[in-house]
């Protein structure tokens, strides 16, 4: 078992990090980045480079990366950094990928360490159970498995952990429960601690200290800053950002479908649901595949020829767009959010002389577009 040095030392974002190691830094950044450049410029400047390139290119791993005391002040400068540069983007590409090297080097970890980093550290209910523990029985044809885990979280903890992890299958109701603590494989819970490391590097909690000149009057650190602002300008340039010049005006599309082609503009990571919500939506209004590709292009994870078989697939298939009912159950719907009276008024049927719901986003879209018609033609007619 690692002590509490050695686990501080691999994850800065651990709060013994800031007691060990944060404690005896100067409280202005400033003085932080003067130190750390003073006697680490050239190891430190490679090293955090190398970091925000693998970030600019999606990788998913970064080589050489090193557990040692340098990670920690590496964590710092990354996070001072990104908030001088200011681009949600790319914000996002290296909260991702810092994220997904702490998830592999968890899983390495031993059952009582993520047990002490969750107990201990961020202060989490949660159990481990060394003989383990049955929580269920998986059934495939006519064999019967016993599901058994060393895990289990009281389901406040749970809740917060995926806040922001809308996929279906982390819903409370979709796990096992029992005396108000959620049974969890040792990989799962990581994945968690995965999305928690990624939400601290997006922490802006020093955001308000940070002066940008005079940070770039630090030489070390105003070399670093050119360089990576250069070869992700150089990577922009290079990445096909989503703008329809397909056959839809996208200020018709209605609120479920904006907040994520927001979301999708800052380079965020849509959930699995989002990703085929917008896939098929623009399949079924015939947008040309490669303005398709274009769209998720920004995604952290983008893979181009990955992406663009992904969405040929979807096209022969002819996947339906959901509705919005379904949109309702899996928590896309922003109709009472937003305040849409499409949405939640519906529209006026001529033939049935009544108020009809719209029953799902391509309506919603066809509804728009009648309506700008009709109010075109009255211009025109009115200006005659």
């Amino acid at each position: 078992m690692s002590d509490n040095f050695d686990l501080a030392t691999h994850y800065p974002w651990l709060p013994s990090s800031l007691i060990i190691y944060y404690n005896n830094l100067p409280d202005d950044p400033k003085d932080f980045i003067s130190e750390i450049f003073s006697s680490t410029i050239s190891e430190i400047s490679e090293r955090t480079f190398e970091i925000f390139k693998a970030a600019f290119n999606n990788l998913e791993n970064v080589p050489y990366y090193k557990l040692d005391k340098l990670n920690v002040y590496m964590y710092l400068l990354i996070k001072i950094l990104l908030i001088v540069l200011n681009d949600k983007i790319l914000t996002n590409r290296v909260a991702n990928l810092y994220s997904k090297i702490n998830y592999y080097d968890l899983l390495e970890e031993n059952d009582y360490n993520i047990y002490h980093i969750c107990n201990e550290e961020l202060n989490l209910n949660v159990q481990y159970l060394p003989e383990g523990e049955v929580y269920g029985n998986k059934f495939y044809e006519n064999n019967q498995q016993k599901l058994i885990t060393n895990f289990k979280i009281f389901f406040i903890d749970y809740l917060n952990l995926v806040a922001n992890l809308r996929d279906e299958y982390r819903k409370l109701i979709n796990n096992p429960l029992s005396n108000g603590f959620v049974f969890l494989k040792k990989k799962t819970l990581i994945r968690l601690l995965q999305e928690y490391v990624r939400n601290k590097i997006k922490e802006v909690e020093i955001k308000e200290i940070i002066k940008k000149d005079e940070l770039l009057n630090i030489k070390g650190f105003k070399e670093l800053f050119e360089k990576i602002s250069a070869a992700w300008k150089n990577r922009k340039d290079e990445i096909e950002y989503y703008e329809f010049d397909g056959t839809e005006d996208a200020s018709f599309y209605p609120p479920c479908i904006q907040e994520i082609r927001s979301k999708a503009k800052e380079g965020q990571n849509l959930i699995h649901t989002e990703r085929l919500l917008i896939l098929w939506f623009l399949l079924a209004l015939n947008i040309p595949i490669e303005e398709v590709v274009k769209f998720f292009s920004t995604m952290p994870d983008f893979d181009q020829e990955k992406t663009t078989y992904q969405v040929n697939f979807a096209k022969r298939k002819g996947y339906k767009v959901y509705l919005c009912e379904t949109l309702k159950s899996l928590d896309l719907c922003r109709a009472n959010k937003d305040k849409e009276k499409i949405c939640t008024e519906g529209y006026y049927s001529k033939t049935q002389e009544k108020q009809r719901k719209i029953r799902s986003p391509l309506q919603y879209v066809h509804v728009r577009q009648h309506r700008n018609r009709r109010e075109s033609k009255n211009k025109n007619d009115t200006n005659k």
